[in-house]
């Protein structure tokens, strides 16, 4: 896909003006050049164009606001000075396999005052006697070359930690709080489904004494009756008994 296609359909609707971040790689130029950028991308902070054939960045527009720029696997071998024209606010700038062969190449980025961060990974320029020394003196706004300081301690990583940051803070935020809440009124709730429960036991358990002792009392009335029915009918008897002696 051409670049200039491909930044179209990035744009998804919206005006250049409102594009802050642009990925266009592995589309194609047609002459080496950059194509379908202009200097209404003026609030673009990331624009990436790997493996896109890139030759020159004579024809970059004027970016100011640009911070960090991907140009790996292209085909420039110099003329770097188009940058510090075009993005001076750059803090990060990847050239790796690119055709960068010496210091000479890269000179022109001293006038990038913001630069931190450089990757000159798989260009030849990697392969001189004493490259990392040479680099870092002769950039010396230059923090990190290749992923590494000049005590060789890795560069952070600035997007892992926005997403640790990010998840703390919603791990620790209103989602922990609302899980102890929950907690809270479900053991509330508990509670007091379990004293209810506790006290219509009572109740049902009062209700059957009260249930047992009546039947006790219908019993030992049942009992006193028919023990006075026993005994009438043996007065009865007996009272024949003597009726039958007359």
């Amino acid at each position: 896909m051409e670049m200039k296609k491909r930044i179209s359909l990035e744009l998804r609707n919206r005006t250049p003006a409102e594009v802050e971040e642009l990925v266009v790689d592995n589309c194609r130029t047609s002459d080496g050049e950059v194509e379908g950028l202009t200097d209404d991308f003026k609030e673009l902070e990331f624009l990436s164009m790997v493996n896109v054939g890139l030759i020159s960045l004579a024809k970059l527009p004027s970016l100011p606001k640009l911070r960090k720029l991907e140009l790996s696997d292209n085909n420039i071998s110099g003329h770097l000075e188009t940058l510090s024209e075009k993005c001076p606010n750059l803090t990060y700038l990847n050239l790796s396999g690119n055709k960068i062969k010496g210091l000479n190449n890269v000179e022109a980025l001293q006038n990038l005052k913001n630069l931190k961060s450089l990757d000159l990974f798989n260009c030849e320029i990697t392969t001189l006697e004493e490259y990392r020394e040479s680099i870092f003196e002769l950039l010396p706004q230059v923090t990190y070359l290749d992923g590494f300081d000049q005590e060789d301690n890795e560069a952070p990583d600035s997007e892992a930690d926005d997403d640790d940051e990010d998840e703390g803070e919603d791990g620790a935020g209103p989602t922990g709080d609302y899980d102890d809440e929950d907690e809270d009124e479900e053991g509330e709730e508990g509670g007091e489904v379990g004293l209810s429960y506790l006290m219509k036991e009572r109740i049902q358990d009062e209700e059957d004494d009260d249930d047992y002792a009546e039947e006790e009392e219908e019993e030992e009335k049942a009992g006193v009756k028919g023990e006075k029915r026993k005994r009438d009918a043996e007065d009865e008897g007996e009272e024949e008994d003597g009726d039958d002696d007359d």
